[in-house]
């Protein structure tokens, strides 16, 4: 099957926190895009045994994002015990997990940019010791990626739309 929602991917090579920033960045697009045009029901439908859906991942990004982010690189104690499930209460419209994705992300990017040096560590330990910015990029981008995947297969099997 040819890919229909294909995007090419960066080509932002000017500095190392640009184009780590353009490769999250990138993951977390190609997340989003995996939502398009699919009403509540398709986007909460469970295809596989684990509690993962599309919007599940999505919240689950969302958590990944306060949690390395916000509390790790930034310290911010609301963040941690950022939530990291996939079920998405039934409350909780597709809209809001999606609104809370994007300022999430924002959020992080300006985390990343306040920063200003991938060298600078952690304020919270991971695994006993501060971490780089760069470590924790690279962590939350092949997270995100992964994610993407999987998101992509779930996408497939509800109406055949694939690329990344």
């Amino acid at each position: 099957m040819l890919e229909s929602q294909r995007e090419p991917v960066p080509f932002n090579d000017d500095n190392e926190t640009d184009t780590a920033l353009a490769f999250l960045s990138f993951g977390r697009s190609c997340v989003l895009k995996k939502l398009d045009g699919l009403d509540e029901g398709k986007l909460r439908r469970r295809l596989v045994v684990s509690d993962t859906t599309l919007l599940g991942l999505v919240q689950h990004l969302t958590g990944a994002e306060r949690y390395w982010f916000g509390y790790t690189v930034a310290g911010d104690p609301r963040y941690a015990d950022a939530g990291l499930g996939m079920t998405v209460a039934e409350d909780q419209s597709a809209g809001q997990v999606i609104a809370g994705y994007r300022n999430a992300a924002a959020d992080s990017d300006a985390h990343i940019r306040a920063a200003g040096d991938l060298d600078v560590r952690t304020a919270q330990a991971v695994n006993g010791e501060p971490r780089t910015l760069r470590w924790v990029l690279a962590h939350m981008t092949s997270e995100t990626t992964r994610h993407a995947g999987h998101a992509d297969i779930l996408r497939e099997l509800i109406d055949g739309t694939t690329g990344r």
